[in-house]
């Protein structure tokens, strides 16, 4: 089995010291594969060695002299927070691989960022705009869990005009496949009528895309400007940037 960073000696050191009565989802998610929640999967598929055995049991108390491997590389927690800004184009997939070997938001930053980092929450392939990506998995389940509400505006270009009636019919709420949703606000942008801004808190997947898909609209752009208290000021599209240290304060902040 490989060593996952080839760093043996700096690695148990990690290991040592935040390995002490964890449990195996955490220490996972502090290796930067993932959230916490997307550890807890992970073991239970079987993809977590503990040792030379694999471990299913996402609450496993992790011991000083354990080694953790996943996909037969040996894993370590990161010391290290990176927090990453990136304004996510057009055809690129939010996760850390494609199984269908099609670009992905890694791609964008895995030549410049040396620690392991995944992206939090979800944009589909068309959407772009703002996406935070790091290594921090207790800060990314916290964004991720909807009790915390999490604040997201977009910018959606629509095929045609929305109606006063339809726009009246999203405020008020619409009773989707998947129970009501409703929007947090919406407004035209620029009195243009197939423009909007969004603003939602819901995770639910395709969501945006849902809502006016129901009502017979087609959406022609989809832009997230606006992401817990975050924009994509002066980050091109296809760029990224590091979150400044008061902007990880805030966002740590945000979510309390």
């Amino acid at each position: 089995m490989k060593t996952y960073r080839g760093n043996k000696e700096r690695g148990e050191r990690r290991e040592t010291a935040s390995s002490e009565k964890m449990r195996l989802n955490k220490f996972v998610a502090h290796c930067g594969i993932c959230s916490r929640r997307q550890a807890a999967e992970l073991v239970k598929d079987g993809k977590i060695k503990v040792n030379d055995r694999i471990e299913l049991n996402p609450s496993y108390e992790v011991q000083d002299k354990d080694k953790i491997y996943y996909n037969n590389e040996r894993i370590f927690p990161q010391t290290k927070k990176v927090y990453i800004l990136l304004n996510k184009p057009k055809n690129y997939i939010t996760t850390v691989k494609d199984e269908k070997t099609r670009n992905t938001v890694i791609d964008l930053v895995k030549d410049h960022i040396e620690e392991r980092i995944y992206p939090v929450g979800r944009l589909d392939r068309n959407t772009t705009g703002v996406l935070l990506m790091t290594n921090d998995g207790e800060l990314a389940q916290k964004l991720s869990h909807p009790s915390f509400k999490v604040k997201k505006i977009y910018h959606v270009a629509l095929n045609k005009p929305l109606s006063k009636k339809d726009f009246e019919t999203i405020l008020s709420g619409l009773n989707l496949e998947d129970g009501k949703m409703e929007v947090d606000g919406m407004d035209y942008v620029e009195n243009k009528k197939d423009e909007l801004g969004v603003e939602i808190h819901s995770g639910k997947n395709r969501i945006i895309r849902r809502i006016f898909e129901h009502l017979g609209y087609e959406i022609k752009r989809l832009d997230r400007v606006y992401y817990a208290g975050l924009t994509k000021k002066s980050v091109a599209r296809g760029k990224f940037r590091h979150l400044t240290t008061q902007e990880v304060i805030t966002l740590k902040h945000f979510i309390k």
